[in-house]
């Protein structure tokens, strides 16, 4: 079985976010970049398939140069060898046809994607290669078994929990529950000493039109000050939230 898993390289969440050019791009100095966390889970996912069953796992990033250590970081987590496409993540659309280009090249079983990334959280790659491959899609996946050449999911929906059975190939977009947080895995000495040698090929881009284009971005309000009401002050807390909140 060959595996091949989307990596996100993605500003950690406790960076300070700063945009420039007139709101129109993110600034990428001083901040710390990782992997994809909801990547990061169907990366977990892989390993175990590659121990338990024998696949070979491939990671693959849509990126520039600096993106580099965010795949040498997931082969020493156990991936076998890493692809980057040499291209500025233009829009989810441009990226999912360079996935696929890739799929459709190294005739993969199995596509693991994130839910979403946790930049810009538009939760639409994973379809969209989907679609562009005529495989079938099994998003918010919090469960996945392989027998043979089928499979059977668990994906949340509103409210509860949906099963789901399907024939290789599919993509799925996976999050928490694929595995725990517990089973993630932080690479050791041995790791980054392999990984250093794991090949990692740089692709040119297919030819693709990206369909959106940021207009700019805006953080979001501040916090306004906290007013402090004794709590025996009804009357007083009833006027504000009238008054001053609003909300009745």
């Amino acid at each position: 079985m060959k595996v091949l898993v989307c990596i996100s390289h993605v500003p950690d969440t406790t960076s300070k976010i700063n945009f420039t050019n007139n709101n129109t791009e993110f600034d990428k100095n001083g901040v710390q970049f990782v992997i994809n966390p909801y990547d990061e889970f169907g990366l977990t996912r892989a390993v175990w398939l590659k121990e338990k069953q024998g696949a070979s796992v491939t990671v693959l990033n849509v990126g520039t140069a600096e993106t580099e250590p965010t795949l040498r970081k997931a082969l020493a987590i156990g991936a076998d060898e890493a692809i980057r496409v040499d291209a500025e993540p233009t829009d989810a659309f441009f990226v999912a046809q360079q996935i696929a280009a890739v799929a459709k090249e190294g005739e993969y079983d199995l596509i693991i994607a994130g839910r979403e990334s946790i930049d810009y959280n538009g939760g639409q790659v994973g379809g969209m290669v989907a679609a562009l491959l005529k495989w079938p899609f099994i998003n918010a996946c919090v469960g996945m078994e392989i027998e043979g050449d089928k499979a059977s999911f668990t994906r949340e929906i509103d409210g509860g929990k949906e099963k789901l059975s399907a024939p290789l190939p599919f993509v799925i977009g996976g999050q928490k529950g694929l595995v725990e947080e517990s089973d993630l895995r932080i690479p050791n000495m041995r790791g980054i000493m392999q990984a250093r040698k794991k090949p990692l090929a740089v692709k040119e881009a297919v030819d693709a039109e990206a369909k959106t284009k940021v207009g700019d971005f805006a953080k979001p309000e501040p916090k306004g000050a906290v007013t402090m009401v004794d709590a025996d002050n009804m009357e007083e807390l009833v006027k504000l939230l009238h008054e001053k909140a609003k909300v009745i």
